[in-house]
């Protein structure tokens, strides 16, 4: 037996006084106070407190016996709360429902942990007990969030001509980018699947096929190592546009920035974004996705520098190196202790070999190596660091681009400890002109920076032959707060084109054919110019929750190892489906 309920618990106002009502939802807190007893009753929608009246003795003796996280329904009468009992921070506060009658559906053991916001309860085991971890508002909240996320996603495509169309998830391997999860194929023995880690080639066959707009919300997989912002499977928004440049994805995608923004956080986005090259990005902040919410820009000191009697800096510059320098506004003061701390991070988390640091303090320039350099230089330094009166300046010197890469870290350490990273600015930012290639040193051969499909820039087509590393990508991110939120390129439709790059990617003829001859066949019978974008939906929303974790914004997520504790995956399976998949198990060998 159960109840229908008249209203949610989180729906009851003062408007509501003296209705009869009928409550359904779990046990949050309870509290006897002897003649009464309040309970908190909670659902998704909100908590509102019940009350047991000792003068109706059978239903307050049932009431002694509920307990934390039972399941009930209760019917009674909406009643205005004394002014001083009244909550303000409950949608409900105003109101309490006493009850008339109560039905137990469930009974429920003690928890492993309160169910409530800001427990330390030890990740994994939040994870093991997901669906009582799931009770919790602040998650209940991310997950409502990312559903009207979905709503209002599909309502700005459709309103915009795109076409939602499903691809595969069983599709051939494509082992250039990251591992994949292979899948067995019970009828063609000794034949694998893969999970997608994107749908690339198909959304580029459905540009040949005429759909000229097509997007898609959907899951991909990429078996590789976890961290806070990376899982397994994750989600994207997978785009692919017609007859098109680089300016009609940023434009269309800036208005669906600006439209989630506006109506799930209230926030007005201010459009068109910026744009840096890489290389820009690269030497101003030292990141390819750089955190634009504290304006502490990388300087160039090397042509100040590079006659310097300090050995470190002239052979640094002498070996075309660089030495680099970003300004801390307001620490010129700082002492030896916090400075010598500030070294070994720099040390530890960027990799810098030490950190030089400069004061202008008091009306006077004092350098860490000033002993090998003259007044005039470190006046000259301090100028082109942009450094006033009561600031410091950290200085970095090595080989480019690891120097950049290095300073860009002891930025953002710089940021938050010195509380310059301003967390209430929304700050996006494109990413452009990215290399199309980098190469290995290990595989001594040429990889894709983003993909074998990106299209060279035009300018550059004449350096494929001889000077592959010179040429730029049309490709682009899309940043938010120093996170890559979606990254996407125009392709290349040309026949000739796709095969040139794959020959200077070490991929043949054969390989080609036998990869990708499907989508080069499919060029051969007309492909429109094309290009497209897909979005990290989880990290979009983690970031628009505010969540520290990729995990708190997914229903049943996996730990760091890929594992789902809760329902114990992945798991063994037994020698009758392996024999049925032609798949026979190698045993470990000892080492």
């Amino acid at each position: 037996m159960s109840w229908l309920r008249t209203h949610t618990c989180g729906e009851l106002s003062a408007e509501n006084k003296g209705e009869e009502v009928i409550l359904n939802g779990w046990i949050a807190t309870r509290r006897d106070l002897g003649g009464l007893i309040f309970i908190d009753l909670r659902d998704r929608y909100g908590i509102t407190q019940i009350v047991f009246d000792e003068t109706i003795k059978n239903l307050h003796e049932q009431a002694e016996q509920l307990r934390s996280e039972y399941v009930i329904g209760v019917k009674g009468t909406v009643l205005a709360r004394d002014p001083e009992t009244i909550n303000p921070d409950m949608k409900t506060g105003e109101i309490e429902v006493e009850v008339g009658e109560l039905i137990v559906y469930s009974r429920a053991q003690t928890p492993p942990f309160e169910i409530k916001d800001n427990i330390t309860t030890n990740e994994e085991v939040r994870l093991r007990y997901r669906y009582l971890d799931l009770r919790r508002p602040i998650i209940q909240k991310n997950l409502l969030l990312r559903s009207e996320v979905y709503h209002t996603i599909r309502n700005f495509y459709h309103s915009k001509k795109f076409a939602e169309v499903e691809t595969p998830f069983l599709m051939r391997s494509t082992p250039e980018g990251a591992r994949d999860y292979l899948v067995p194929s019970r009828v063609n023995a000794g034949r694998f699947f893969a999970l997608p880690q994107s749908p690339q080639t198909y959304k580029q066959l459905l540009m040949v096929s005429g759909f000229d707009r097509y997007f898609q919300i959907v899951k991909c997989f990429r078996d590789e190592d976890l961290r806070a912002d990376r899982q397994p499977e994750f989600t994207q928004v997978d785009v692919e546009m017609s007859f098109i440049n680089e300016d009609v994805i940023y434009s269309t995608h800036e208005d669906l920035m600006k439209k989630l923004w506006s109506t799930h956080l209230g926030l007005q986005v201010e459009t068109p974004f910026p744009r840096l090259t890489y290389r820009e990005a690269i030497t101003k902040y030292g990141s390819d996705k750089p955190d634009l919410r504290f304006d502490v820009p990388i300087h160039d000191l090397s042509e100040i520098v590079a006659e310097s009697d300090f050995k470190i800096f002239r052979s640094t510059v002498e070996k075309g190196g660089r030495v680099v320098a970003i300004t801390i506004p307001g620490q010129g003061s700082l002492g030896r202790g916090a400075l010598d701390r500030l070294t070994e991070k720099a040390k530890s988390e960027t990799g810098a070999g030490g950190m030089i640091f400069m004061k202008h303090f008091e009306g006077q320039i004092t350098c860490s190596v000033g002993k090998f350099l003259s007044e005039e230089m470190m006046r000259k330094m301090a100028g082109k660091a942009s450094a006033g009166e009561g600031d410091l300046v950290l200085i970095l010197a090595g080989p480019d681009p690891d120097v950049y890469e290095q300073m860009g870290g002891l930025r953002l350490i710089a940021g938050a400890d010195f509380g310059l990273i301003d967390v209430t600015k929304t700050k996006f930012l494109w990413v452009t002109d990215f290399p199309l290639l980098e190469w290995s040193r290990e595989d001594l051969r040429y990889y894709s920076l983003h993909h074998p499909f990106t299209s060279p820039r035009p300018e550059d087509l004449h350096l494929l032959d001889e000077s592959p590393e010179k040429v730029n990508a049309r490709a682009y991110d899309l940043v938010l707060n120093g996170s890559e939120i979606g990254g996407g390129s125009i392709r290349i439709h040309d026949t000739a084109l796709q095969q040139k790059v794959f020959k200077i990617l070490g991929i043949d003829e054969e390989e080609a054919e036998k990869k990708f001859g499907f989508l080069l066949n499919a060029f051969r019978y007309g492909a429109p110019p094309h290009g497209g974008i897909a979005l990290g939906l989880d990290r979009i929303i983690m970031l628009m929750a505010g969540a520290q974790s990729l995990r708190d914004v997914i229903a049943f997520p996996k730990n760091q190892k890929a594992q789902s504790l809760m329902d114990n995956s992945p798991d063994e399976v037994d020698e009758h489906q392996l024999k049925e998949l032609h798949i026979a198990l190698r045993k470990s060998v000892a080492l």
